[in-house]
């Protein structure tokens, strides 16, 4: 691909694909594609499998749907859509669909749709005509983050009027599918990745429930060979020392990587790793590095580790374990164990008494290590297949600021 001297930026993308060098075009949304806003759909009439797939925003979860609308929760049948003049969205070329109202508009999450369909009242499409290739024009999509152009208020929305009045750029077809096919192999590599890092994921949290005994058992169903005795229950706090954390005062945070890290909750953590993002002058209580770093803040009950010497403050409990504790305290928290402490409350959270006295099931301290070990390299496999999969999604990024205007 060829680099694009300054000059000539603003009509051609910085980075583009041998033998293309014509303007791009600035067109209206609307002038080369339309607009179409959802229906409301009763609940009474939910629930149909069988028809013309009637599409709401949660539908943009299911499995098979991360770039192609595949399938719905609800079909609407023949005889619904006369009874209710349901008339379906019909894209000649093809088409986007996205969300118009609420925080859902923020996601920025775009689905092409290339079949007759419904949507609700909550979701918008965007018809292609027939100057556009579909994965170009998706991927133009993305780029455009929609949530810029909502009309802010208690609930954002935007209608079809703010969505065709955006000026865009557009190459001429071959460029278009040239692009488009670029970015659907891209799009494609990184949903294997997807799907690689959640198998492995789920893998994790079967081996969890196998590999710690159930509530009422003595012995896990999975276990290494030559490990038969019963596991104990015991009180975290006799199996570890807890610090709770103190903050220090605001005005002593800074932004020089210089001072003391500083930990207040969940947001200072990434991949249950502590990532610093706020440091201080002031040392209050502190957690030291490989420490254990628990939420005692909603969200209650995240652990994660730490590899520097950190302060701590009062959103977190440091906790000085080994991996098994870390993986016990994992699946504490996958199961729901600090719940408890919310039910009822304006505001969820734990405190010492709470943690120290939290039942646990331990082994021998050799079958502990063994499990550790086991769950320390299965981390460090997901963790490679997520770095794997970040620098693909900042690739993409890249790509969309240099191959479009």
């Amino acid at each position: 691909m060829a680099k694009i001297d300054d000059s000539v930026k603003r009509k051609v993308p910085e980075l583009r694909f041998p033998g293309f060098t014509d303007d791009w075009e600035e067109r209206k949304l609307g002038e080369v594609g339309k607009t179409k806003s959802g229906i409301g759909f009763p609940d009474a009439q939910q629930g149909g499998k069988q028809g013309t797939p009637f599409y709401k925003v949660s539908d943009m979860n299911n499995p098979g749907n991360e770039v192609v609308m595949m399938n719905a929760n609800n079909y609407a049948s023949d005889s619904q859509l006369k009874e209710n003049k349901w008339n379906p969205i019909n894209p000649q070329n093809s088409g986007v669909v996205f969300a118009k109202v609420g925080a859902a508009i923020f996601l920025d999450r775009k689905r092409i749709v290339d079949t007759s369909f419904l949507i609700d009242n909550n979701m918008m499409s965007y018809l292609f005509d027939s100057s556009w290739n579909r994965y170009f024009g998706k991927t133009l999509f993305e780029k455009l983050r929609l949530s810029r152009f909502a009309q802010v208020g208690a609930l954002p929305s935007f209608n079809g009027s703010d969505v065709e009045d955006i000026k865009v750029m557009i190459p001429e077809e071959s460029e278009q599918k040239m692009i488009g096919d670029m970015f659907e192999k891209l799009d494609d590599i990184i949903a294997l990745h997807q799907r690689k890092l959640d198998l492995l994921k789920e893998q994790k949290k079967g081996y969890l429930q196998k590999m710690f005994p159930k509530n009422g058992e003595k012995v896990p169903e999975l276990r290494f060979a030559g490990f038969a005795d019963d596991w104990e229950q015991r009180k975290l706090g006799d199996e570890v020392r807890i610090v709770m954390g103190q903050s220090p005062n605001s005005e002593n945070y800074t932004d020089d990587p210089n001072d003391y890290i500083l930990v207040q909750g969940n947001a200072d953590m990434k991949n249950g790793r502590v990532l610093p993002r706020v440091w201080t002058t002031q040392v209050t209580k502190q957690a030291e590095k490989d420490d254990l770093i628990l939420s005692v803040r909603a969200p209650v009950g995240d652990i994660g580790k730490t590899a520097y010497d950190v302060v701590i403050g009062r959103g977190v409990a440091a906790i000085k374990g080994n991996e098994f504790i870390f993986q016990n305290l994992g699946k504490m928290k996958s199961d729901g164990y600090w719940t408890r402490y919310s039910t009822g409350s304006t505001f969820e959270s734990i405190n010492s008494t709470d943690i120290k006295e939290a039942i646990i099931s331990v082994p021998a301290i050799e079958e502990q290590d063994k499990i550790g070990s086991f769950f320390k390299q299965l981390d460090n496999t997901i963790a490679l297949h997520q770095r794997k999969l970040d620098l693909l999604k900042e690739q993409k990024k890249g790509y969309l600021q240099k191959m479009f205007v």
